[in-house]
């Protein structure tokens, strides 16, 4: 009995703090594993919960593909107006471009006919849109004649190149 109570003293002496810790451990992993299976829905005996729990979740994946459809039913209305407007605009480049080599067959400059084709295109474009921006009238930051190349103008501050050749320093 001595010998037993002189080893298990020896032993706690020497290893005491690492049992008292891996004992602690092994009560929380207990505690742990123990709530797990308590939280599992499998485990509690009501059928009538799962079957509601069920139906929730069909009804869920129901609504969630319902979205979805309305989500890419938008979708492709959206890419149709894309390519609608695409042949649209593809329609109004072949147009110029008769109207350009119409003008040139005539001997006229097709450039101008170009630039009111478009000027045309462009003021059609921004009546369609719904309210103009008007810019406020702002002053420039610099006066109309500055030029920062030339040297003028620009106040008190002008750059001049080193002189070349080897640097002096050492």
């Amino acid at each position: 009995l001595r010998l037993v109570s002189v080893a298990v003293g020896s032993l706690l002496s020497n290893y005491g703090w690492y049992i008292l810790l891996a004992g602690v451990a092994i009560y929380l992993l207990i505690q742990k594993i123990s709530q797990g299976l308590a939280s599992r829905p499998g485990s509690h005996p009501g059928a009538a919960d799962a079957a509601v729990e069920r139906d929730v979740v069909v009804r869920r994946q129901e609504a969630l593909a319902a979205a979805r459809l309305r989500m890419q039913e938008e979708l492709n209305a959206q890419a149709e107006r894309y390519k609608e407007k695409q042949k649209q605009l593809e329609e109004e480049k072949r147009r110029q471009k008769i109207a350009m080599w119409e003008s040139m067959q005539q001997g006229k400059s097709y450039k101008g006919n170009l630039k009111l084709n478009q000027q045309e295109v462009e003021s059609g474009a921004s009546a369609s849109s719904a309210v103009p921006k008007s810019k406020p009238n702002k002053k420039p930051l610099r006066g109309g004649g500055y030029n920062p190349l030339s040297g003028e103008g620009g106040g008190t501050c002008s750059w001049r190149p080193g002189r070349r050749g080897p640097s002096a320093g050492g």
